[in-house]
């Protein structure tokens, strides 16, 4: 009798010598290649703390308590100490990076000795400074009876109200008395060599070295007669501008 066996199909295998393999799905795009990701874009960077801001009231006002310290050569540390504040809280008032309080700046004004409202004045915002070396002076021609005086300007600040105007007058041997200069403002004269007799309205002084005057110049003055030369003087003249 035959077996079964062929008749209904089965064949025998083993587990050891049958593999199962799944198909992979085609793909659409059997040319494409991988995207690969710029490491660039992923690569952690380090961040950066964003600058301090600076107000500019805070900055004027540090800028006033660094120039007073500076001025009255007091070490940041000492004014800290005489404040009752911490020296990085003075550093940062200084640099403008905190605005004060009403209270750390009369602190800081008394350790400073002086009113608070220098702390808080505007007049940082005009600072002309002026420097002449010896002899370095503008010589000024004049037109009218002084003509023959030398006028030498040594200084001329453009900002704020007042106008000043310093000269060094010198007198040469030859130059003739003048009494009718007439001006706006209030003028100081200095002598520094000679012997003069000076006008000023109806009264006349005799002045020499070391001698000053102060007078309003709207009133008719100037120089009477040379006593003795060689004659030289420092005059400053202020007013106010227009």
């Amino acid at each position: 009798m035959r077996s079964n066996h062929l008749a209904v199909g089965w064949l025998p295998f083993s587990n050891s010598r049958f593999q199962m393999t799944q198909q992979q799905p085609a793909s659409p795009l059997p040319t494409a290649r991988p995207l690969r990701v710029p490491v660039s874009t992923t690569r952690i960077r380090p961040t950066h703390a964003a600058p301090a801001e600076r107000s500019l009231s805070a900055s004027r006002i540090g800028a006033h308590v660094k120039t007073l310290r500076m001025a009255s050569d007091t070490p940041a540390s000492r004014l800290a100490k005489l404040a009752g504040i911490s020296a990085s809280l003075l550093s940062r008032v200084e640099r403008g990076l905190v605005s004060p309080s009403v209270e750390t700046l009369d602190r800081i004004a008394e350790g400073l000795r002086v009113p608070v409202s220098r702390l808080l004045s505007d007049g940082g915002r005009r600072m002309d400074f002026c420097h002449v070396p010896a002899g370095r002076g503008i010589t000024v021609d004049r037109v009218g009876a002084d003509s023959d005086h030398r006028y030498e300007l040594l200084g001329h600040l453009l900002s704020g109200n007042l106008f000043a105007e310093p000269y060094l007058v010198t007198l040469p041997p030859d130059a003739e008395p003048c009494v009718t200069l007439q001006h706006p403002g209030v003028k100081f004269l200095y002598f520094l060599s000679g012997r003069i007799a000076y006008r000023y309205g109806s009264k006349t002084v005799s002045v020499g070295a070391g001698d000053s005057m102060l007078f309003d110049a709207t009133s008719p003055h100037g120089i009477e007669a040379v006593d003795s030369g060689p004659v030289s003087y420092l005059s400053v003249l202020l007013a106010l501008r227009d």
